[in-house]
């Protein structure tokens, strides 16, 4: 069976690659390139991680292409990003990217070369149902990311790392002498990596400044534009402590009046909902009954641990119900289910009620 491997230069893909190959398959490795933009020291990072998945091929040897996406990428991830935060919420890309792209592009570029199966680095797990299950190492978990990919475009996918941890991974590819094995995760949204955001969106987006208010309407600082900032923010604000002294925090956004609303202390009542609706529903297999509530887990961040709650499915729309109140539950972000170790789907976290 042919398997093309979507490689990132990373240790994850190269090490699934390697299981692949051991395991028998017809193995063959491809580079996305999703990005064309140097960093600021001029170099095109998408270059040097070419390299190492090269490196890495002919060291297990496999054959090996590269592809380019970026238009793609452009086109159906990087403008949506742009336009939310226009909108003054804080977009996920990499859900995106996982739909739009790796499992739609680079899906349909994998069986044109006549592969039966595609493959990823990703730490998830799937059954023979077609069901989105969670990597085994609880610390690594992407399956968050991946709630937008369907039943059928997973009975095509192959997860070789997701039912190890990462350790168990980096011993894999030392093990193996990997040139990659010493690398780094990579970190930050994957098109800006660890460059400055703020610098990296005033390159895309007209920055609109305006006043930090309290509640209470007092103004105490100057924002230098709404789409910098998100809720549950206390870092980056330049306002020093006022009265009894607490750090203030981002509880709200007014983009109809420019204004960003801050509040003293990291328990404002603000900072906290009692519920929320999230758009643009999907559900990975399983339908969920319409206007039938049900009591599940969810995560609304990545890593943040399972909370419970109870989701009502209105036509493409999710109203959760939280059993604690939960806190910075952002507009933007994803609202993702869970039955035990399945991942059920989940949705765009349109606004909260507190």
């Amino acid at each position: 069976m042919r398997v093309v491997v979507g490689m990132s230069g990373g240790v994850d893909s190269a090490v699934s690659a390697l299981l692949l190959k051991e395991q028998g398959y017809d193995v063959v490795g491809v580079f996305m390139k999703n990005w064309e933009e140097q960093d600021e020291n001029g170099v095109c990072t998408a270059e040097s991680d070419w390299r190492d998945v090269q490196d890495v091929c002919e060291l297990i040897g496999i054959p090996y292409y590269s592809v380019n996406f970026a238009k793609e990428y452009r086109d159906r991830v990087f403008s949506l990003f742009l336009s939310e935060y226009q909108k003054g919420r804080t977009p996920n890309p990499d859900v995106l990217c996982n739909r739009e792209i790796k499992f739609k592009a680079f899906l349909d570029f994998a069986m044109q070369l006549g592969a039966e199966k595609m493959a990823t680095g990703h730490f998830v797990q799937t059954d023979e149902d077609g069901h989105l299950l969670r990597g085994v190492d609880g610390n690594k978990d992407q399956s968050y990311f991946l709630y937008m990919i369907h039943r059928q475009q997973l009975m095509k996918s192959i997860f070789p790392v997701g039912g190890k941890t990462k350790q168990e991974v980096r011993a894999l590819a030392e093990k193996y002498n990997l040139p990659v094995c010493k690398k780094k995760d990579s970190t930050g949204v994957c098109f800006i990596g660890e460059r400055d955001f703020k610098a990296f969106l005033q390159g895309f987006l007209p920055a609109q400044p305006g006043p930090m208010v309290t509640p209470e309407g007092e103004v105490v600082g100057k924002h230098d534009g709404l789409m910098y900032y998100t809720l549950g923010q206390r870092r980056g604000l330049g306002i020093g402590g006022r009265g009894d002294g607490r750090s203030f925090f981002v509880v709200d956004k007014d983009l109809k009046k420019n204004h960003l609303i801050v509040a003293q202390g990291e328990d404002h009542p603000l900072l906290y909902s009692r519920a929320a609706m999230a758009d643009q529903a999907t559900l990975v297999c399983d339908p969920l009954p319409e206007n039938t509530p049900v009591h599940l887990t969810a995560k609304f961040r990545y890593r943040q641990p399972d909370q419970g709650c109870t989701v009502t499915r209105v036509g493409e729309n999710l109203h959760f119900v939280f059993d604690e109140p939960q806190r910075a539950v952002t507009p933007g972000q994803s609202a993702v289910i869970y039955d035990g170790d399945i991942c059920l789907g989940g949705g765009i976290i349109d606004s909260v009620e507190r």
